[in-house]
């Protein structure tokens, strides 16, 4: 593919805020083998591995860990290239859909991954397995495993790598915040995992690593927990946390950690200018998302639905501010993102009839509707139409069932008495 078809460059961004990101044309076969092999890299020798979600807070653990294995990296060389960057106006890192950023092949810590005896591995959710899996191929036995910012939604499924980890590592410390079910956590901890889990809604993971690590932390770490938490809790009282949301996911995690080690919740200059120059982009895609909005009404809600690549939960906050219950904002790669309200707690039932799931005030989900790519270059040309038929549908179906299960309890409570 000719490279300048997918440069943003010279392309209006009322065109390229309809297709994805420059990773959706990368194959998944040659990304899954450069995840190996950088996973590969990151683990062999490494004294001990975090296996993190990959935003600030999971970020922030890893960041811990390494202070107390002595093995940060040196901020200074991200900072470098960070002002390389913006010098060259090179302020649009390469992007998938939600992924982080990467850096070019030229950047001088391209290879910082390698470079720490705490190897970092970044994972999600549904990414525990397979991050437990490079573990126990490529690291050295006895050596000390944490798992950061991560939930299983069961046993099952992380249980053949972990049980394995759990006979060759040294230990396994796994520190959460999320709302975890009690017999996934028994399992885990009946093999000697130290799992530590805080309140969903008073903690974030950086809390728990921060009290959960026997180091002598500086204030420097307390402050950073303290407004990561202000972000991951939707707290928003601290203007640092959203410079620290979306530095984390502009910056690649070795970038990251290594900044907000050096120097905490308080960004330094470089980083600061280059949040403020991808801030600049990033609210002219929230704007132009909302501008395209819909308004439908299906049953006593109202749906507002979107189209483009752009920071979903500040698109929908804004849609909300106009008055919708709840908001859909579907992807150029074929994803949607359903936020409701104090209003419409019924995300996750929505997403759940369109091949996806979540929680009630915020679920994802991709319909099974791309069969080739002229099925999605009708998705772009039509600003994901056949999607939102779809979601609207499912909506109109959760609405009935809302409204059945209301009136079932009007007639129970309508018995006679004499």
């Amino acid at each position: 593919m000719d490279d300048e078809l997918i440069d943003e460059g010279d392309i209006p961004r009322s065109r390229y805020t309809r297709l994805p990101g420059k990773g959706f044309f990368y194959p998944d076969s040659l990304d899954e083998e450069r995840a190996e092999r950088r996973a590969k890299e990151a683990i062999e020798g490494s004294e001990a591995v975090v296996i993190a979600d990959g935003d600030a807070d999971g970020l922030a653990c890893a960041a811990m860990v390494r202070e107390t294995y002595d093995a940060a990296l040196d901020a200074a060389d991200f900072e470098a290239a960070i002002a390389a960057r913006l010098g060259d106006g090179e302020d649009e890192a390469s992007e998938s859909e939600g992924g982080e950023g990467e850096t070019d092949a030229e950047d001088p810590t391209e290879d910082a991954h390698a470079e720490s005896p705490v190897g970092l591995v970044a994972a999600g959710p549904y990414s525990i397995d397979t991050s437990l899996e490079r573990v126990l191929a490529y690291a050295d036995d006895d050596v000390d495993l944490f798992v950061c910012d991560l939930c299983p939604d069961d046993y099952e499924w992380i249980a053949e790598p972990l049980e394995a980890l759990a006979e060759s590592t040294a230990s396994i410390r796994w520190f959460d915040h999320h709302q975890w079910d009690e017999s996934t956590a028994a399992a885990v901890r009946d093999l000697g995992v130290d799992l530590v889990v805080g309140e969903s809604d008073e903690e974030c993971t950086a809390d728990v690593a921060l009290r959960s690590l026997d180091y002598d932390f500086d204030d420097r770490w307390s402050e950073l927990a303290a407004v990561t938490r202000d972000h991951d809790l939707w707290i928003k009282e601290d203007p640092r946390s959203d410079d620290l949301a979306d530095y984390s996911y502009w910056a690649g995690g070795e970038e990251y950690a290594a900044i907000v080690g050096a120097y905490g919740a308080d960004l330094p200059e470089t980083v600061r200018e280059f949040v403020a120059d991808r801030r600049v982009e990033k609210e002219a895609r929230i704007g132009a998302a909302v501008d395209r909005a819909v308004t439908h009404e299906v049953g006593e809600w109202t749906v507002a639905v979107t189209y483009g690549r752009c920071s979903q939960n500040e698109v929908a906050e804004a849609l909300r501010e106009r008055g919708s219950d709840a908001a859909v904002i579907v992807k150029p790669a074929g994803s949607a993102s359903i936020r409701g309200s104090e209003d419409f707690r019924h995300a996750h039932e929505v997403a759940g009839k369109v091949n996806g799931g979540g929680h009630p005030q915020a679920a994802g989900c991709k319909p099974d509707i791309y069969d080739d790519m002229l099925d999605y270059a009708q998705h772009w040309t039509t600003e994901g139409q056949a999607c939102k038929r779809v979601i609207l549908a499912a909506f109109e179906a959760v609405a009935e069932e809302v409204a059945g299960a209301e009136e079932s309890e009007g007639d129970d409570g309508d018995g006679g008495g004499e």
